[in-house]
């Protein structure tokens, strides 16, 4: 990886004291449960899932909120079943052929965060067609998590930046955590402020390990198939209400 050019969204922050996170990730967990609870097969409760993420993406543009990042493939899923894995592809497949038009027209941005090394070609070229046919959009950027997994991120951001450091681009006794996250998928990204989980499973799951260091972490007991713009609101209500000190003295603290 190259030097990294200076974020598109780093000159756009929110209006002062907006209340609305700019950024927010969501671990869309809980689809094979639904669809167990309604003796339905796992694929049935992906499929639904992908409605949820139509509803999220459409809720999320209209609400004010700049990135929304989904946890769609985590690296450890290829240990699922061949069956599933295979109707997830092809879930990723029909949703790129199917959405990206109107992800285009609605000005949305898509980007994929993960390793892509090893991935089948066809799934491979649709990755670079949606980023490269909604480049120059300016709305919601869309980031999707695909074959992702934050500490194989973490790797590859350090091998890097080992790599600079050996041709002597970087100087090693002064790599800071800045020279790091230049290294990451998301360098040109603002870290998320929001974390959402669904399912009521209250853990990360190697999710955005580092960019996650200060978020707000709102866990829901809904599945994901189940998730719409009254959840989302749910959980951007609980994040006004939290007072996000950054380690410091928070602004609500008495005098």
């Amino acid at each position: 990886m190259g030097a990294i050019e200076p974020s598109f969204l780093k000159d756009a922050d929110p209006a002062p004291g907006s209340r609305v996170p700019s950024h927010v990730a969501i671990i869309m967990d809980g689809n094979g449960r639904w669809a167990a609870s309604r003796g339905l097969m796992r694929l049935e409760g992906h499929r639904r899932g992908v409605a949820a993420v139509r509803r999220t993406v459409e809720a999320a543009s209209e609400l004010g909120i700049r990135v929304l990042t989904l946890y769609g493939f985590s690296a450890e899923n290829w240990s699922r079943p061949r069956t599933e894995v295979a109707g997830l592809m092809n879930l990723l497949r029909h949703f790129i052929r199917d959405d990206l038009a109107t992800l285009h027209r609605a000005n949305v941005r898509v980007r994929i965060i993960g390793e892509r090394s090893g991935l089948e070609p066809d799934i491979l070229a649709l990755i670079e067609k949606s980023e490269a046919l909604t480049r120059d959009n300016t709305g919601l950027v869309l980031v999707v998590a695909f074959n992702y997994g934050a500490r194989q991120e973490l790797a590859r951001a350090a091998a890097a930046l080992a790599r600079a450091a050996q041709a002597g681009e970087v100087d090693p006794a002064s790599i800071t955590a800045e020279n790091l996250g230049a290294y990451l998928d998301t360098a040109d990204l603002p870290d998320p402020d929001l974390v959402i989980r669904t399912s009521g499973e209250q853990r990360i799951s190697n999710f955005l390990l580092w960019q996650a260091a200060y978020a707000e972490f709102v866990f829901l007991p809904m599945h994901w198939p189940d998730f719409d713009r009254a959840a989302l609101e749910q959980a951007l209500a609980e994040f006004a209400g939290r007072d996000r000190r950054f380690g410091g003295i928070g602004k609500r603290q008495p005098a």
